[in-house]
């Protein structure tokens, strides 16, 4: 690209670039990496596309671009997502954050119960960027969050997005398996976006899923139900009487699966609820 093309050109041309690699939503991935580097909304980039695109920044551009033609996901590239109103930081060692999950996080705020007094405790299992417990803890003065995952790196982006946020102080990040090594009963929620994609179905995910998100965070076993299974068991060994579990699903028959799974446990008021696209996804109960 020319470094004396306009931002219309450079938009033009990337679009293009994008279409041609099959990148659903070209011009609007061609328009968010420009305006990332720019740090400027995709609004504000429009204002002003005819004037020329300094060389650096076509040079840096043209590197995004190809990044996204390999079918690297955009908030890799861009380096954080929004997750209900926080910039979340993120690296290969974590999952992008989902806009359903923010629907989870919604849930699990209203099922929280008065403060009455006394702090509030929730543990988020498989934090991987620490979003849902940097939006619970942002949400909720009077609540600390323990988050927890598997992968040391992950949480350490989990660590880094808390401090970065002004959350360091109501949230902890350690690294377990789980519940293990996990005290109780002490927590009024827990809640997790587990992996829950059966094994089988990994390889068949789209290339931005398939080879850019730790399989770590995606593969739930032969049915998907292995992680949300082992959660269903050791949860209620922690749980505050009354205190809440909600989980996320892939959804559907998963969802109804999930439900089952925490009746077994014998979790009382159980209840599932769909996501913003009407599909049955998430699964609560009480201790």
């Amino acid at each position: 690209m020319k470094a004396s093309a306009t931002f219309r050109d450079e938009l033009a041309a990337a679009t293009t670039a994008l279409e041609a690699a099959g990148v659903p939503g070209a011009r609007v991935d061609a328009e968010w990496l420009m305006a990332g580097l720019l740090d400027l909304g995709r609004a504000r980039l429009r204002m002003d596309l005819a004037r020329a695109v300094p060389a650096a920044l076509a040079e840096r551009y043209a590197d995004a671009v190809r990044r996204r033609a390999r079918r690297e996901p955009l908030q890799r590239i861009l380096g954080w997502e929004e997750f209900r109103g926080l910039r979340v930081r993120l690296t290969d060692a974590v999952l992008v954050p989902r806009p359903e999950t923010e629907a989870l996080v919604e849930w699990a705020l209203e099922l929280l119960p008065p403060s009455a007094g006394r702090r509030l405790r929730a543990i988020d299992l498989g934090t991987g960027s620490g979003c849902i417990a940097c939006a619970l803890a942002a949400e909720r003065a009077d609540l600390d969050v323990l988050a927890i995952d598997l992968c040391p790196a992950a949480a350490a982006v989990a660590r880094q997005n808390a401090q970065a946020l002004g959350l360091a102080s109501q949230i902890s990040v350690v690294v377990a398996d789980l519940l293990h090594g996990v005290g109780g009963p002490g927590a009024d929620l827990i809640v997790s976006n587990p992996p829950y994609l059966p094994t089988a179905l990994v390889p068949e995910l789209l290339p931005e899923v398939r080879s850019h998100e730790p399989t770590l965070a995606l593969d739930g076993g032969v049915d998907g139900l292995a992680l949300i299974r082992r959660i269903a068991a050791q949860a209620r060994r922690v749980l505050r009487p009354s205190g809440v579990l909600v989980v996320e699903t892939a959804g559907g028959g998963q969802a109804t699966a999930a439900a089952t799974l925490l009746r077994a446990e014998d979790f009382v008021q159980v209840e599932v609820r769909a996501d913003l696209a009407g599909v049955t996804r998430f699964v609560a109960g009480r201790a």
